[in-house]
């Protein structure tokens, strides 16, 4: 072969090492929380600042059909988080086991697999919007401004979602915090001049969201195909034959991923009777939360990657210790977030322009309700670990049960006892037990996964032990 056809062959890459093998799982843990911490945030900031935008307007209906849209909204990006969970369980295994090119066989499968799910149910959910906002109580005026609010771009985020799972199974943290913090930049940057330049109201604010979720798209695929050469390129046997083993992860997780917003939808649906002020606090209040526990979130969505590569080197001394640390970081998060909530519930409230009922009810989950979110946490960071060795059908029971009983009787007698404020109650006593549980079953079953491959690796005994002395033990 001459020196010009060498020169045109594609250059090798070094493959990447496992990055989470070794050193410090807090280390880890804080680095990998924090990149997702600052792109997470940056989505919820950027939705806060919707919200913001959209109350300028000085219409309460309108911050309603928000609340009411959101909860649909909320519904159909679970299904993207749910096919995101399963690239990472499928993806960080390989890569921590060293099989580059299974990942990027998974990698570009989870991918086609995360589009076409998407598209099927985001337009299942678009078409049925109509009614769903009808029961969870919209009506009139409110019920037309929230379909205007929802629109048909669940498989953009979806796919972009998929690839920042990609991108953080191979440890790329950085890369995976952008294709979230696209969302924010775009959104924050059109919403002003869609909202009020066009003079386009809530449906601009949708249009935004569109715009965003295109960029995350194409940020998060060129990481994904350019920098870290991750995508085969697509054959459909091989699909078919993947198919199985996502569906075996994205379904159970898709349908954990739905249970919180079934359960938010239900907690709408019972704060309606109490007017538009209640469920336009509540609307603010789901603005509030993700943005005071973003770090939070971001925990729980970022150490399935650390946990998959471990569990693919099989050192499950390491996967505990990731929930260990995990659990410590989120009790000192949520002290502090607590604590700034509790200093700045009455100006936040006024941020918002909240007043009577609506302010008291942004009061209360700031200065008594929020510290419950540490079992909620408690919770969420289980559901990574379950996803990723393999049991996501534990997080789907435990986070049903936690939509059902441990919603509904709660929401019910907290309605009865003092109307809206009782509701939000109800709704974080809730979940205090499963938290607990939840966290019990995982330290559970990762001791349960360590026993068996110690019990795999133990030589069989070829020949029957001597009969020992009489006294001695049998050993």
């Amino acid at each position: 072969m001459s020196s010009i056809d060498a020169s045109r062959q594609p250059r090798a890459r070094t493959p990447v090492p496992p990055k989470f093998v070794t050193g410090s799982i807090l280390q880890h843990i804080l680095v990998m929380a924090g990149a997702g911490a600052i792109g997470l945030m940056a989505i919820f900031i950027g939705d806060l600042a919707n919200m913001w935008f959209l109350g300028m307007l000085g219409d309460e209906a309108i911050v309603a059909a928000v609340g009411y849209a959101s909860s649909i909204v909320f519904f159909t990006i679970s299904i993207g988080i749910g096919l995101s969970i399963a690239a990472t369980a499928l993806v960080s295994p390989a890569v921590g086991a060293g099989h580059r090119m299974r990942a990027k066989r998974y990698s570009v499968n989870v991918h086609l697999a995360s589009l076409i799910v998407s598209l099927v149910l985001g337009l299942a959910v678009w078409m049925a919007a109509p009614w769903l906002l009808g029961k969870l109580g919209a009506t009139g005026r409110t019920h037309a401004l929230a379909k205007d609010y929802l629109d048909i771009s669940l498989p953009l985020l979806s796919v972009a979602m998929t690839s920042a799972a990609v991108l953080r199974s191979v440890g790329d943290a950085r890369r995976a915090m952008n294709v979230t913090l696209i969302i924010a930049i775009v959104n924050v940057l059109l919403d002003p001049l869609l909202i009020f330049g066009a003079g386009l109201g809530i449906k601009g604010a949708a249009l935004a969201s569109t715009a965003a979720r295109f960029a995350a798209l194409i940020v998060g695929l060129y990481g994904v195909i350019k920098v870290h050469d991750m995508m085969a390129r697509p054959r459909l046997r091989l699909f078919l034959g993947d198919v199985r083993p996502m569906l075996a992860i994205a379904t159970p997780a898709i349908l954990t991923n739905i249970a919180t917003p079934a359960a938010n939808a239900y907690v709408t649906a019972a704060i309606a009777p109490s007017g538009d002020a209640a469920v336009a606090a509540w609307a603010i209040i789901g603005r509030i939360m993700p943005v005071a526990f973003g770090a939070i979130y971001a925990l729980s969505g970022t150490i399935g990657p650390i946990v998959g590569q471990n569990h693919g080197a099989r050192d499950y001394d390491r996967v505990r210790e990731v929930v260990t640390k995990s659990l410590a970081v989120t009790a000192i998060y949520t002290l502090v977030a607590w604590m700034l909530l509790a200093i700045f519930a009455e100006p936040l409230a006024n941020t918002f322009r909240a007043s009577g009922e609506a302010k008291d009810l942004i009061i209360l989950f700031c200065r008594i309700l929020s510290p419950l979110f540490l079992f909620m946490a408690a919770l969420f960071i289980s559901n990574a670990i379950f996803n990723t060795l393999g049991y996501a059908h534990y997080s789907t029971v435990l986070n049903w049960l936690r939509a059902t009983i441990g919603t509904i009787p709660f929401v019910e007698v907290g309605a009865r006892m003092s109307g809206a404020g009782g509701v939000l109650t109800g709704n974080m006593l809730g979940g205090v037990i499963f938290g607990i549980v939840a966290i019990a079953l995982c330290y559970k079953l990762i001791d349960r996964i360590a026993a068996q491959h110690r019990a795999d690796l133990k030589p069989p005994a070829t020949v029957p032990a001597a009969e020992p002395p009489p006294g001695q033990p049998i050993t």
